[in-house]
């Protein structure tokens, strides 16, 4: 493994193997191995971040190496420099690179010009470390995604739903995508993916049936905010909440990305109920990431 461009890249036994180590760093960050001691990561960024941003730069350094932030400001490529040319001048100076941006192509042009040790830290493609922390949670508090159903709300055609789904069909557990037929996974991708673990409605009721995991992210993701009004009206019916919840079993928990907006895809009320998964999951991008840049340059 040389980069994490997407889940869909990933084979099963890679995403657990990047989820046992995990879980090892999880269990003492002092005992981290410092296996980017005198390196220099670079993290690239053209989309605002928190969560990313932070557990990335500790991640860089609980592992001995040095984070150097880049916003679109800071560099050529905010006006206009090809990514192929910043990724050659990068890659005879840092270490390995840890991109935040819009079009995947950025992140696999880059890792191939660059020919340093590449991490997607979401495009608008894939959001892949968020699932590997998402499955590391769902570990946590199931012990396995085996025989376990999870079912993501909302826009089903976002990037974290499409790395949901590539993680479905490598990992092997069913994944139901509720979503209006508006925000439905397109055809074309679908038929790309393997197996039928996936399955898909437009009916939230059925969506949470039996279901023990249920995940829902923003509406209106960054560059979607023109639409931001229609998709809030489309997606309402959605909204995880305490109604929508009395469906899944009993024991079911919901899960959000971050950052979550309150009154919209989840209340307030459900959201502090479940609050001690949500930011585990947070807590886990950290520990995800780590085995993530330690089973690179290994």
């Amino acid at each position: 493994m040389k980069h994490l461009l997407s889940i869909e890249q990933l084979q099963g036994d890679e995403i657990e193997k990047i989820l046992s180590l995990a879980a090892e760093l999880k269990k003492d960050r002092k005992a981290s191995p410092q296996v980017l001691s005198g390196q220099q990561w670079a993290l690239i960024f053209t989309k605002s971040s928190t969560r990313t941003r932070v557990s990335f730069e500790v991640g860089v350094r609980e592992l001995g190496g040095q984070a150097m932030f880049l916003s679109g400001a800071d560099i050529q490529l905010g006006r206009g420099e090809p990514i192929k040319d910043t990724a050659r001048v990068m890659g005879r100076m840092i270490h390995g690179a840890i991109i935040r941006t819009f079009a995947q192509q950025d992140v696999v042009d880059f890792s191939q010009y660059s020919g340093i040790p590449t991490i997607n830290a979401l495009t608008d493609d894939e959001h892949p470390c968020q699932i590997l922390a998402d499955l590391q949670t769902i570990n946590e508090r199931f012990g396995s995604w085996k025989g376990r159903r999870v079912a993501f709300l909302g826009d089903g055609d976002c990037n974290v739903a499409r790395s949901w789904i590539w993680a479905s069909a490598r990992l092997g557990f069913e994944l139901v995508i509720g979503a209006p037929k508006e925000f439905q996974p397109a055809a074309d991708f679908m038929a790309r993916i393997p197996g039928k673990t996936v399955s898909i409605t437009d009916d939230p009721k059925a969506a949470v049936e039996g279901i023990d995991a249920i995940y829902t992210d923003v509406w209106v993701s960054m560059g979607k905010e023109a639409e931001s009004t229609e998709r809030i009206e489309i997606l309402r019916p959605w909204q995880i909440n305490a109604g929508l919840m009395k469906g899944a079993k009993s024991d079911a928990i919901v899960m959000h990305c971050l950052p979550a907006y309150r009154g919209k895809e989840i209340t307030d009320e459900i959201l502090e109920q479940q609050a001690g998964v949500i930011f585990d999951q947070a807590e886990n991008r950290l520990h995800a990431q780590k085995a993530v840049m330690v089973t690179l340059v290994e």
